[in-house]
């Protein structure tokens, strides 16, 4: 768990780093100076101050001790800012080009990983991934178990969840319905299982539950289906395909889970206990289905650094996308948020003031601030 938690810690780092530097790249381009580029947030651990660089001259890097992303500070960061070289004093499509720059970066990122892992074998996700036909290779793997009952036949046959499931007498099973369907034709019989554990293989004998007394499974397990697509030339291709689509599903997901928060904390305060039982329900769901910084560290990358670079890398690609899809939220806080503020100002044409753009920045903040509280005492019931 420790090398997985410093792994997550280094590949979100630097994800947002390379987020922070499409800022950067864009603002120098563009006129905008930049002050410092920092990795990590303050105190200061480093700091130097480089007289030429790719951001600019005379611009201060710095290394800081909490670490947990990093950021760019550009001269008069504030819309009312007016200096020559000041964020404030470029044109409102300067300004669009620096905010989405970091985005673009993220997607970016995205693109390349998955073109990479495109071509040595990409875990099927999603039903109709994208692909190229006449250059993709179907690859099945073994089934795993996702959950063992306790008490049932496969627990008591030392399965676990986590196990590849290899062979069960001369069969073996790509398909859950089928691993299904065999284990209820020799319901009651004694079966030899071949399995692979800590990437061992072993072999076990499981009694398996008769039809009458199945209330556990016959089997007692349940097992996901484990696919790759793998392509050739048309990599990058799907790279980019991969990428679109994978930025839709996550936009409705989050639109789902944003759905799923509002109606169950608006339930979850009803004078009706069914109606307040099922909105405790919904939020339980919403609770389960986000994982905020303990979560990733504490929990998916540990996983994902035990499967493998080749998972570790998609899950640095999804992660990737999810900064790019997160951060054009109209959030205050958030790029997306600072680019609409900024848009409803220029339709106004009313000037955004440094007190009101910090005040609403502050709120967006704090909103920010305490979705990230709640998902991670959310993370925190996981380790239970």
């Amino acid at each position: 768990m420790l090398l997985g938690i410093i792994v997550g810690l280094v590949v979100l780092v630097l994800l947002v780093a390379v987020h922070e530097f499409g800022h950067g790249v864009a603002a120098r381009r563009n006129g905008v100076v930049v002050e410092e580029f920092g990795i990590g947030f303050p105190p200061k651990a480093w700091g130097k101050k480089i007289k030429k660089s790719v951001l600019g001259k005379n611009v201060l890097y710095t290394l800081n001790w909490l670490p947990l992303g990093g950021f760019v500070k550009l001269q008069g960061e504030h819309d009312s800012a007016s200096k020559k070289g000041d964020y404030g004093a470029a044109s409102y499509w300067v300004k669009t080009k620096i905010l989405l720059a970091g985005v673009m970066m993220n997607w970016l990122v995205a693109i390349v990983l998955l073109a990479i892992i495109s071509f040595v074998g990409m875990p099927k996700i999603i039903e109709g991934q994208f692909t190229v036909p006449g250059d993709t290779q179907s690859i099945s793997h073994p089934l795993m178990i996702a959950n063992v009952v306790e008490g049932s036949a496969a627990d008591k046959a030392g399965l676990k969840s986590g196990d590849k499931l290899l062979m069960i007498q001369d069969q073996r099973f790509e398909s859950s319905k089928k691993l299904s369907d065999y284990t209820a034709l020799h319901a009651g019989n004694t079966v030899d299982i071949t399995y692979e554990s800590d990437g061992v293989e072993k072999t076990t004998k499981a009694n398996l539950a008769s039809a009458k007394d199945s209330k556990k499974g016959i089997l007692g397990v349940s097992t996901v289906e484990r696919s790759e697509l793998k392509s050739t030339w048309s990599a990058p291709i799907v790279g980019v395909g991969t990428t679109l689509q994978f930025t839709w599903v996550t936009l409705e997901g989050t639109a789902k889970l944003a759905w799923g928060a509002l109606s169950g904390f608006i339930q979850s305060i009803s004078f009706d206990d069914t109606i307040r039982e099922k909105g405790g329900k919904e939020l339980e769901v919403v609770g389960q289905s986000v994982a905020g910084p303990v979560g990733i560290l504490g929990v998916i990358f540990p996983q994902a650094s035990e499967a493998g670079i080749k998972q570790l890398l998609f899950l640095s690609a999804i992660i990737s996308l999810s900064l790019a899809v997160i951060n054009t939220l109209p959030i205050p806080a958030l790029d997306g948020g600072r680019w609409l503020l900024m848009t409803i100002y220029k339709i106004r044409k009313k000037p955004l003031t440094k007190e009101r753009e910090e005040q609403l920045q502050t709120i967006g903040f704090l909103v920010l601030m305490g979705l990230v509280v709640l998902v991670t005492w959310a993370d925190i019931g996981k380790f239970k």
